[in-house]
């Protein structure tokens, strides 16, 4: 089962006299790197909260917002009415003095420093612990769309695995034929150059098989092989977390691709080489995406 980086959840629920709402988005990354938009309420809980989105999502570029709704008949802010009598009858002397306008003094009172203080309102232990199972719910609901995201990602790459397989084996049936073509030509270079009767047969045959054995493939393909049958072994695998080892998998193919291309000297085995090609650079890009 594979695990897309790309998801969403989104998780509400009533604490008390608030209103929780938590939404995540996540997107490709190499590493965790998390964005996050929190309340002043959960300030002091942001090292729980970092935790725990980094455990439950692992890997990706995530943007965490929490909002906070309040309802009921509670009480946000606190007015300081000994400030706010000082304030007052300071600023009435001076209008009174000036002959300016006393009517709005006291909505301008209201706004200066420290006259309305906002709440020092903390969470209980229970609202906290109610709010983790919240958190646990948006993170379970994001983890849910990453897997009908790997899902697609997965069918995509066992179709680009399963056309490198139909190019290895043409490369396969291919082999006999390239290997007859380049005794013939070297045969017919020496029988145009020397002389059909003046060179040893023999010794062509030696430096045929020498020849050959540099330019042989049979090695690249049997690994080749291997790799693919990793590949689909991590593919089935029970961890979560898999997208960085598909990629040097991919990346263990590309060598063997690009060596079977430089040895091969035959026109239509290199053409079964640049589709491999294709197939492993659009694979290497769904990786990407990949937990």
């Amino acid at each position: 089962m594979l695990y897309s980086m790309t998801g969403y959840g989104r998780a509400e629920k009533n604490i008390g006299d608030k209103t929780f709402l938590v939404e995540l988005r996540s997107l490709n990354g190499k590493q965790f790197d998390l964005r996050l938009q929190i309340p002043a309420l959960l300030k002091p809980y942001e090292f729980e909260i970092r935790n725990m989105l980094n455990e439950g999502l692992e890997r990706g570029s995530v943007e965490c917002l929490i909002n906070i709704k309040q309802s009921g008949a509670s009480k946000p802010v606190t007015i300081n009415t000994d400030l706010l009598k000082a304030y007052y009858q300071s600023v009435t002397t001076v209008a009174n003095e000036i002959n300016a306008p006393v009517n709005d003094l006291l909505a301008a009172v209201l706004r200066l420093p420290e006259v309305v203080i906002n709440s020092t309102e903390i969470l209980s232990e229970d609202e906290w612990k109610q709010f983790e199972k919240l958190l646990g719910e948006a993170i379970g609901l994001l983890n849910k769309h990453r897997i009908e995201e790997g899902k697609a990602l997965e069918t995509d790459l066992l179709e680009r695995l399963a056309n490198i397989n139909i190019q290895q084996e043409a490369i396969i049936a291919l082999e006999p034929r390239r290997r007859q073509k380049i005794k013939e030509g070297l045969t017919k270079i020496l029988e145009e150059n020397v002389g059909a009767d003046k060179y040893d047969a023999n010794r062509l045959e030696q430096e045929l098989i020498y020849y050959i054995e540099k330019i042989d493939i049979s090695e690249e393909q049997v690994r080749l092989k291997n790799h693919c049958d990793y590949f689909k072994s991590t593919l089935n695998g029970k961890e979560k977390s898999k997208g960085k080892k598909l990629s040097f998998i991919l990346q263990e193919f590309g060598r063997e691709i690009n060596t079977t291309g430089s040895k091969a000297y035959d026109a239509e085995i290199q053409k079964c080489v640049v589709l491999m090609k294709d197939e492993l650079e659009k694979a290497k890009e769904q990786v990407l995406n990949v937990l």
